[in-house]
């Protein structure tokens, strides 16, 4: 499996980047390459110590910043290691895709360059994130702020593939839409007419959900427009670190607590485990023709190794050619909307 690494994407880059490329080419056996400005990429590593040993560079001079505009991707910064990453996948030099740059420019790319397939309206960001009983996935996320209810129909079914495939063993995924209340009465327009078709789509829509019950893994699929899903992602993550920040300060507090965090300090480092969402390893990026993961811009190499793995995990699973045979009825029409 090949996967093509954006070097110079997030907070962290290019150090943990190619720290995390380096693990995950030892780890997991897969073919890198690293995309970005390759006199800086060999000194850092020359400096930290780290063997590039299996992993090819992709020399690009330029990089994108998080505070320019996600066109510029087309543009300006056409000479980009993002653009130049995804201009080598649409060209079959790789299998997929990884970055921790702009979440904008990598939508903006992946949808222009690498191209969405034939009968998505609309790529969308699917995080796995942490539940009480294991991961469920959030789509979308971010990258569409409006919708329609066709699309998060199509959300369902492309969130229901990949849950499926990747993760699950082959059982149909538990769909559930995001709402105010569950029942079927709840929410505005968009929810009613989303819930009409989610009933009779053939999922397994187990109807809506209230966000409390999001993490005690009520659905293996939530289906929310953008700006709701983005709100519920940035709430569940602050949450967890106020969370963990506070049991942390509470085994501080005095000797008798101190003591007994050397009791249960294995217990809570599983905790942390299950709740960090590095350990799920990015967003992958429904509705691209090729794979492509978008991982937390202050990703460090555990994250990117993460990364790199579900990366190849989403290449090897069938699951691009899966959501194309389901949307394959999907009108004409439909298609040039988006």
């Amino acid at each position: 499996m090949r996967v093509i690494v954006d070097a110079f994407g997030g907070d962290n880059a290019p150090l943990e980047i190619i720290k995390g490329a380096a693990e995950a080419a030892a780890e997991y056996k897969v073919e890198i390459s690293l995309a970005g400005r390759e006199a800086e990429i060999r000194r850092v590593a020359g400096e930290n110590g780290i063997s590039l040993e299996g992993i090819a560079i992709v020399d690009a001079p330029d990089v994108i910043g998080m505070e320019d505009e996600p066109k510029s991707i087309l543009r300006e910064h056409k000479n980009c290691s993002m653009a130049e990453g995804l201009r080598r996948l649409a060209a079959g030099e790789g299998d997929a895709f990884v970055s921790a740059g702009s979440t904008g420019a990598l939508i903006m790319g992946a949808t222009f360059l690498v191209k969405r397939i034939k009968g998505v309206s609309r790529a969308a960001l699917a995080p796995l994130m942490p539940g009480d009983k294991g991961p469920f996935m959030l789509i979308d996320s971010g990258a569409n702020v409006e919708c329609r209810p066709e699309m998060l129909l199509q959300f369902a079914h492309m969130g229901s593939i990949y849950m499926s495939s990747v993760l699950g063993d082959g059982k149909p995924a538990r769909v559930g839409l995001v709402n105010v209340g569950t029942e079927d009465t709840k929410g505005g327009e968009l929810q009613h007419e989303a819930f009409a078709l989610l009933r009779e789509s053939g999922l397994n829509f187990v109807g809506n959900i209230e966000a409390r019950d999001i993490p005690a893994n009520a659905a293996d699929v939530v289906v929310a427009d953008g700006f709701t899903g983005n709100v519920i992602l940035k709430m569940m993550e602050g949450t967890a670190d106020v969370i963990m920040r506070n049991v942390k300060g509470i085994f501080l507090t005095n000797l008798r607590t101190k003591i007994a965090a050397l009791l249960v300090k294995p217990y809570l480092k599983d905790f942390k485990k299950k709740m960090d969402t590095s350990e799920y390893g990015g967003a992958p990026l429904l509705g691209v023709s090729k794979p492509v993961i978008k991982t937390h811009g202050n990703s460090k190499a555990p994250a990117v190794k993460n990364a790199i793995r579900v990366a190849a995990e989403f290449a090897g699973k069938g699951v691009i050619e899966q959501i194309a045979a389901a949307v394959k009825p999907a009108s004409a029409e439909e298609s040039a909307e988006g």
